[in-house]
């Protein structure tokens, strides 16, 4: 059997990563269609599961601008996925928030998933997981951080800026 090298690993690792960022795209894809929602609606979605956000906050956090989080915002409540509300920190602020149905709606979609996925985790040691929830923050963080140069540095095509005006 032939010995796989390190570089070999790190390839099949990328190509790993690619191919299951494709089959969750496709995966919610196909959750948004079951849902009735379009892909930025089902990424609002996600963006509440775990707290209650302020628009600008949703905004920030998906790529849409204000007036579009807006309309988001209101064909999800229109859908009962989300509602507005008051923040019991500030009554002044508007917190937007799963319903009780929207959590249980999208969960149903993703329970499966979630359960079959339980045994692999299962069949590692503690030391596996823990190098695995470590490499996953990591990755997570490059992410986010070319996100974030890719936003602040992104210009229009055919803008001055892009052209060396």
């Amino acid at each position: 059997m032939p010995r796989v090298t390190r570089r070999q690993l790190m390839a099949e690792i990328g190509a790993a990563t690619s191919a299951y960022q494709r089959a969750t795209q496709a995966l919610d894809d196909e959750v948004g269609r079951r849902l009735g929602v379009n892909a930025a609606d089902l990424r609002g979605l996600d963006w509440l599961t775990d707290q209650p956000r302020t628009a600008s906050e949703l905004a920030r956090r998906t790529g849409l601008t204000p007036a579009a989080t807006t309309s988001m915002i209101d064909r999800l409540e229109r859908k009962g996925f989300v509602r507005r509300t008051s923040d019991p920190g500030d009554r002044r602020r508007v917190l937007v928030e799963m319903t009780e149905e929207g959590q249980r709606r999208t969960y149903e979609l993703y329970e499966p998933m979630v359960l079959e996925g339980m045994p692999v985790l299962d069949s590692l040691s503690t030391s596996e997981l823990q190098l695995l929830a470590t490499h996953l923050v990591a990755i997570r963080e490059i992410t986010e951080r070319h996100e974030d140069r890719l936003r602040s540095d992104w210009q229009p095509p055919g803008s001055a800026a892009r052209q060396g005006r």
